[in-house]
């Protein structure tokens, strides 16, 4: 099975901490759609034949889209390949633009989930990740969906924002839970060079939280949410039962993907290929890149994509596709996590106990392999 990503680049304002590519040019958004449909129809043989699975708006912004476009694009899928075993459609929304005849349009089209951007319910940090609703915005909009008939919608959270923890987060997390979403990615503040934050870090005018913050926040989010009854599935991900997000998993397992839009990556099971990050660049035809995993590319990327999930590895499988010396590398590299409680080795299935996920990091950067040799 397969999935298609669509990157809408377009913001109407930068969130101080985003560090994707984005574009405030939404007088090209037209120029987009039309391209992103080309870029389909070209690359139609890229899945293989493979039948998609999910099909998923990423940003960006998509929810500054006409529903009319939305369901344009996933119309033009439909001609291209063979959806008809589609699981999941998802489009990312800021909730400023959730109003109930949008709402009702993208259901029309065939939007069956939502990944709502409500990052805090505290009004004084919304403002200083220059996020443009509120607080009541954000509980309105995931409301409105809801009465839309929206049954499977995601949440994100951002925690480790400076002056944000404590009585803060338990009072979004708490206002989050009474929503009774499926979902919720929590997120840890990342403070990367390239954004509002990064300059003012450089400056002396904003600090990381500190190590055991950290640590003490993601425990909040852990167990407040582990507490009701959500499955921390993957270092950033909770779902109720039967409501993980089935686009993000093929990533993980390693599925086929094709990726549309300026900076959308893609994967055809071999090779890794990625589209310019520029609008403009992308309008004008601009090739994508490409590389051909290695086999310790593959080996190495299932460590970073399976070690960051409940399930974790299989050393009898690694054993199987990748040779033997490598899963008793692994193996003898993981006995110190084993020992200090991070990390549960069950049979042939290893893996990080979920409330230390935020270490699992440093986890797999120990078990790569980082030369020629096993």
């Amino acid at each position: 099975m397969a999935g298609i990503y669509f990157h809408i680049p377009f913001c109407k304002r930068v969130c101080a901490y985003c560090d994707f590519y984005k574009s405030v040019r939404l007088d090209r958004m037209d120029d987009l759609a039309a391209a992103l449909a080309a870029e389909a129809s070209a690359r139609r043989g890229f899945l293989g034949g493979e039948a998609v699975r999910t099909r998923y708006f990423g940003g960006g912004t998509p929810s500054l889209l006409p529903a009319g476009t939305v369901a344009r694009l996933l119309r033009s899928t439909e001609a291209l390949w063979d959806c008809s075993a589609v699981e999941e459609t998802t489009l990312e929304a800021n909730p400023d633009d959730l109003d109930e005849r949008y709402l009702a349009a993208l259901r029309e089209a065939g939007v069956d989930r939502l990944s709502i951007g409500v990052q805090s319910l505290d009004d004084d940090c919304l403002r200083l990740m220059n996020r443009r609703h509120t607080a009541a915005g954000a509980v309105g909009a995931v409301r409105a969906a809801r009465r839309a008939g929206f049954d499977n919608i995601t949440v994100d959270l951002i925690f480790g924002v400076p002056g944000y923890g404590g009585e803060s987060l338990r009072r979004s997390l708490e206002g989050i839970l009474a929503l009774e979403v499926q979902h919720v990615s929590a997120y840890h503040l990342t403070v990367e060079p390239a954004t509002a934050f990064g300059r003012m870090a450089e400056r002396g005018r904003f600090a990381p939280v500190n190590e055991a913050v950290s640590e003490a926040e993601f425990l909040a989010v852990h167990e407040a949410l582990t507490g009701a009854g959500f499955e921390h599935y993957e270092v950033s991900n909770y779902a109720l039962p039967g409501f993980r997000a089935r686009h993000n998993a093929a990533y993980w397992r390693g599925d086929k993907y094709i990726g549309l839009g300026p900076a959308a990556h893609s994967f055809d099971g071999e090779c890794r290929s990625w589209n310019v990050a520029s609008v403009e660049e992308y309008l004008a035809g601009a090739p994508a890149g490409t590389e051909r995993l290695s086999e310790r590319d593959r080996f190495n990327e299932y460590l970073l994509t399976r070690l960051r999930t409940a399930e974790g590895i299989d050393t009898a499988w690694i054993a199987r596709r990748f040779g033997a010396a490598r899963a008793a590398r692994v193996r003898r590299a993981a006995l110190p996590w084993i020992a200090s409680g991070v990390a549960i080795a069950e049979g042939d299935r290893l893996r990080v106990v979920p409330r230390r996920m935020l270490v699992s990091d440093a986890v797999i950067e120990s078990l790569f392999e980082v030369d020629r040799h096993v």
